[in-house]
């Protein structure tokens, strides 16, 4: 498939077959599994994963693309032309009991958004496996007070275990990014570790923390918690918010009324 990649759909074509084989190996397919791909580009995990499954659906945004591969599509390949930034996975989940393993590409520019666009059905999703910007993928994956982590490494594991799971150099994709890529595993908590909280809230907690991240929480969250309330989660009101487990965040979230 013969293709220019479009810098505004920050699109890097993954071509090494030994990449491409350890990505789909990881996913561990089941032939029952209900399972979406975005941004499958020029096909190279799509008509890897096509074969194992019973039925694959991909959202693809360049329209030369979609044509493209609707054109060389196996029966069992649906391709939709879609942004994945405005799609509802409720309507690619074939079954209740069947949510979605969700696998892709993702383009650096939009990555973050998509994730936590994504986070916000977690209810559809059973696992995800992402290529991502290696830094990225390190700040989900990171432990509490270490420098990489931050409202990523929070918000994601709320609601998910986070495993880095291979290394990718630029020399797999074309064009070759200017930096290095990871994979990631996302599986959400299917019994939840936290207490819940509205997420809402906690979004709006973290954000204010780690966007004021060098004052203390008495400081960056005042104008949602005082000091009192702070110490009740057992916390010192003069740490800052790279000292804060995803614990404690939950916990004062759910002191705001």
């Amino acid at each position: 498939m013969k293709h220019q990649a479009r810098k505004r759909f920050g699109q890097n074509f993954l071509q090494d077959k030994n990449i491409i084989h350890n990505i789909v190996n990881s996913l561990h397919l089941q032939a029952t599994d209900n399972v979406l791909e975005i941004g499958p580009g020029q096909g190279a995990l799509t008509f890897e994963i096509a074969p194992l499954v019973a039925s694959l659906d991909a959202l693809e945004i360049d329209r030369d693309l979609y044509q493209a591969l609707s054109q060389q599509a196996p029966a069992n390949l649906n391709v939709h032309l879609q942004d994945a930034l405005k799609c509802s996975l409720q309507d690619y989940v074939t079954s209740s009991e069947q949510a979605l393993r969700i696998v892709g590409n993702l383009p650096y520019n939009i990555s973050t958004p998509l994730i936590f666009h994504l986070l916000q059905q977690v209810p559809y999703i059973k696992d995800m496996h992402f290529m991502l910007q290696k830094e990225v993928v390190q700040r989900m994956a990171a432990s509490v007070n270490t420098p990489e982590y931050g409202r990523l490494s929070v918000m994601v594991q709320y609601l998910c275990r986070v495993e880095n799971l291979l290394l990718v150099p630029p020399t797999a994709f074309y064009p070759q990014p200017k930096v290095d890529s990871a994979i990631v595993r996302l599986t959400p908590h299917q019994t939840p570790i936290y207490p819940p909280c509205d997420p809402k809230l906690l979004a709006d907690v973290v954000t204010r923390a780690f966007n004021q991240r060098r004052k203390t929480i008495r400081n960056s969250l005042k104008d949602r918690v005082n000091d009192q309330q702070i110490t009740q989660c057992g916390l010192d009101p003069q740490l800052r918010a790279q000292q804060l487990t995803v614990a404690n965040f939950v916990e004062i979230a759910t002191m705001i009324k």
